[in-house]
């Protein structure tokens, strides 16, 4: 997971970026990546929202917020994760690379996310076997988490 120095730095990198670029960094745009900022893992577009609106202060609209995500992909600061489903998610773009993968529950629609160097290893290997230049790489597992499948196991017993 990344820690919270590494959550701050790309905070003031996404601000930065936003100014170099020529926006303003205020209103929606300035709230999501302070929201975003503080995640471990993606979030989609109405619970990024809803979040705004449990914080104080003045709540964008649904709207403002995919404009601002719109944005913030646009400018390579947030990645659009499509975990399957009819639902996108958004999660930071690190300057450095630094990213995971996530697990999909399919009953209770839960994400987690996944780190594995060894993963990361492999995937390189295989790039260097194949001769490919890799420029993303997104893994998605689809599944039941451990509440699910206990919730199936106790169903099947009955």
């Amino acid at each position: 997971m990344t820690t919270a120095r590494e959550r701050a730095a790309w905070a003031r990198h996404a601000e930065q970026a936003i100014g170099d670029a020529g926006l303003r960094a205020g209103g929606a745009r300035r709230a999501v990546v302070e929201l975003l900022a503080k995640q471990d893992c993606c979030l989609s577009a109405q619970e990024i929202r809803d979040a705004l609106v449990a914080a104080p202060g003045a709540t964008p609209g649904m709207a403002s917020v995919y404009r601002a995500l719109d944005t913030l992909t646009d400018l390579h600061l947030v990645h659009k994760v499509d975990l399957g489903g009819a639902v996108a998610r958004y999660e930071p773009a690190h300057p450095d690379g630094d990213h995971h993968h996530h697990a999909v529950c399919r009953d209770c629609g839960a994400v987690v996310a996944i780190e594995d160097d060894g993963v990361e290893r492999a995937l390189h290997e295989m790039a260097d076997r194949l001769a490919f230049q890799v420029d993303a790489h997104d893994i998605t597992l689809h599944g039941r988490c451990a509440a699910c499948a206990g919730q199936t196991k106790t169903r099947r017993a009955r």
